[in-house]
């Protein structure tokens, strides 16, 4: 191998450059996908190292790894009051699934703080504004309900339907009901039994229960169907243990 000779301050300059170049490489931002794969490492396996490192980029106010520690943080009793301080670095930054996790922090309450329904209404409609399914559904129940915020049938409506256009089953089961009964929308049967259809399509268990008992006793829009109604019932027994029910 050849060696190439430099003079002393030629080499000290090359070295220099050599030096700051190795550490732009360690310097580089890792990608959100590195980051996530470091958080679940993490989170799954207890992972000291993995921990630290999103520590260090937490630190260099990278939202993923703020959100990811975050995540961590909040199966902690004693390092959930953290939990949140991160979730809203992140979520203030832009990421979406941070807003909705502080969302969910703030409306159900943490140990020395009380449930906040109406300071998380915010936080959800950011999520929720950026297609986030489950924080679309938990604001329009906001809505529906009159929960920390007013009680609003049109913004329910409006939430749930954004929910159930992502692909949220009990959004489409809560929607059926409200198109049936005309709250905050134009009353359209044809429209509440197509969003049945669809929450049950997706194994939705309350949603098959409610389609067996349709077709069994019949309606304007489908004729009695008792076999139907039969592999519905066995079907909705089967995922009832599923945990659709929370949201």
């Amino acid at each position: 191998m050849r060696i190439q000779h430099y003079p002393g301050a030629t080499l000290v300059t090359v070295l220099a450059s050599a030096f700051l170049f190795g550490c732009q490489i360690q310097q580089e931002k890792p990608t959100s996908a590195q980051i996530e794969t470091i958080g679940m490492k993490a989170m799954q396996q207890a992972d000291a190292s993995a921990e630290r490192k999103l520590m260090s980029w937490s630190k260099q106010n990278l939202p993923v790894a703020q959100r990811e520690l975050g995540l961590l943080y909040q199966k902690r009793p004693e390092q959930r009051a953290d939990a949140l301080r991160l979730f809203e670095q992140a979520a203030r930054a832009g990421d979406t699934e941070a807003a909705f996790q502080l969302g969910e922090m703030l409306r159900l309450g943490v140990i020395g703080i009380a449930p906040q329904p109406a300071a998380a209404a915010p936080w959800y409609r950011i999520a929720a504004g950026q297609k986030h399914a489950r924080a679309a559904l938990v604001l329009g129940l906001l809505y529906k309900n009159g929960d920390g915020v007013a009680r609003d049938d049109a913004l329910a409506a409006r939430w749930l339907k954004a929910a159930s256009e992502a692909g949220n089953p009990h959004a489409m089961f809560l929607l059926s009901y409200i198109y049936r009964d005309g709250r905050g929308v134009a009353q359209d049967g044809a429209k509440a039994r197509q969003l049945l259809e669809e929450a049950a399509e997706h194994e939705y268990p309350p949603a098959i229960q409610e389609l067996a008992m349709t077709v069994q006793l019949g309606d304007h829009l489908s004729p009695k169907d008792e076999l139907r109604a039969g592999h519905l019932l066995k079907e909705a027994t089967e995922h009832r243990h599923n945990n659709w029910n929370r949201f």
